[in-house]
């Protein structure tokens, strides 16, 4: 069965390949590139260009955005950084089709993050998505089951797990270099481009960007200038707040190394302090995760004020055991504070990118540092934590089956209304 334009335009990518007519995948040699496309290609996209043009298992071969401004920029970029003109696409559903690309890395806003992935997965290419791996919950268990079914690598972007200092430490927490692991705490600090929003008026699209395809599976809402190509982060609609954003990453590491699956209840409080402004998302969140083990995991965010100010530092992670503590870009100690020697080597991860290609030519899973369902359990404790903050108490959830404990209310926020076209479906192994 040929999976067409007009099939996935006119209905669900889902129900048209599920039947179960998919590439196969490309078997590489040793000196073969990955063809790649970039979706989503404004900010962190455009670093994605430049990472995978720098690595010499992948080449960028096309681009897609649903800002023509911003697609014809990067075109330029590119063409004028390696001599080739990349293809162009408005529309990612144009991108599944191509045959020719063999993986997608994925760079949009939130909401879009699963479904790419999963009708990459679907479409039979590799894919690399950016953090968090999902808007909710639901929709990050269908995008780990899509890997597995379709045998798709995916790689999440919180990067941290191709960084060969906390790979070798993480791996040395494991060992019980400290012992048992009680607990681990994150933060992040930022301000900069997290200020005040104001308010911004509803109003016409532009004329190059097209509005329908950057909501995508949102619900639809009216164009505001705050809305793109940033702010985006500060509305339930499309982003997760700076939990979704930056804390992810910390979020990450944390789970890593603590080693404690996903969490059984969660208690989160803040606000939008200060600001007067058109921001859903708090600026400030305080949140602790329990496990069924007697962990816990606590994170903290904030956009008012940084540690920067004092010259100290703005996002970290710190881990205690029974032996002493771990911090991030520090080093072990004991509880008298002396440092814990490591005689250890480094293992070899130069890049995001270079494991990346390496786990599309392998297909172990032992090449890959951060799959489906890692990302899926870092993104979830993101998620959790959000539902709690937003109900004003805590949450009990149960790990087995992903759905909160008699609690219709915090369920409801597992999932969400889907634009018609853009559904993300149950995908089922």
């Amino acid at each position: 069965m040929e999976v067409t334009r007009r099939k996935f335009v006119g209905g669900s990518a889902a129900a048209v390949i599920a039947a179960g007519a998919l590439p196969s995948g490309k078997v590489f040699g040793a000196n073969d590139k990955v063809s790649v496309c970039c979706i989503g290609i404004n900010g962190q996209g455009a670093s994605h260009i430049r990472d995978i043009t720098q690595q010499e298992g992948g080449e960028v071969v096309a681009l897609c955005d649903a800002d023509k401004d911003v697609l014809d920029k990067r075109r330029s970029q590119l063409k004028e950084a390696t001599g080739k003109d990349p293809k162009v696409y408005t529309d990612m559903r144009q991108v599944m089709e191509d045959d020719s690309i063999d993986a997608i890395s994925i760079a949009t806003p939130n909401h879009w993050h699963s479904l790419a992935a999963i009708w990459g997965c679907q479409a039979g290419k590799d894919v690399y998505v950016e953090k968090p791996l999902s808007h909710n919950i639901f929709e990050g268990r269908q995008l780990v089951n899509a890997a597995e079914k379709y045998k798709r690598i995916v790689q999440h972007g919180t990067q941290s797990r191709s960084n060969p200092t906390l790979m070798r430490d993480i791996g040395l927490l494991h060992e019980g270099f400290l012992g048992d692991i009680y607990m681990a705490k994150g933060f992040t600090y930022k301000t900069g481009n997290r200020r005040s929003i104001g308010h911004a008026d509803f109003k016409k699209p532009p004329e190059n960007l097209n509005w329908d395809l950057w909501q995508g599976p949102a619900v639809r809402s009216k164009y505001c200038d705050n809305f793109v190509h940033y702010n985006w982060h500060w509305f339930w609609n499309y982003g997760n707040g700076e939990f979704g954003n930056q804390l992810v990453h910390e979020m990450d590491i944390g789970v890593w190394g603590l080693n404690a699956g996903v969490p059984t209840s969660s208690a989160s409080t803040g606000s939008r302090y200060v600001w007067d402004d058109q921001g859903e998302t708090p600026n400030t969140q305080v949140t602790t995760f329990d496990y069924a083990n007697g962990k816990t995991l606590l994170m903290e965010v904030r956009n008012l004020g940084s540690y920067k100010e004092a010259g100290l530092e703005t996002t970290g992670n710190t881990f205690f055991g029974e032996k002493g503590y771990y911090v991030r870009g520090h080093g072990f100690f004991d509880y008298d504070g002396k440092p814990i020697k490591v005689d250890k080597e480094l293992p070899h991860s130069p890049h995001k990118f270079y494991n990346f290609f390496k786990a599309i030519k392998s297909r172990k899973s032992e090449d890959n540092p951060c799959d489906a369902m890692e990302g899926h359990i870092s993104s979830m404790h993101c998620h959790i934590g959000n539902i709690a903050y937003r109900l004003g108490r805590t949450v009990r959830f149960d790990p087995e089956i992903e759905r909160f404990i008699d609690d219709p209310e915090a369920n409801a926020s597992v999932s969400r209304e889907y634009q018609e076209g853009f559904e993300v479906t149950e995908v089922t192994v």
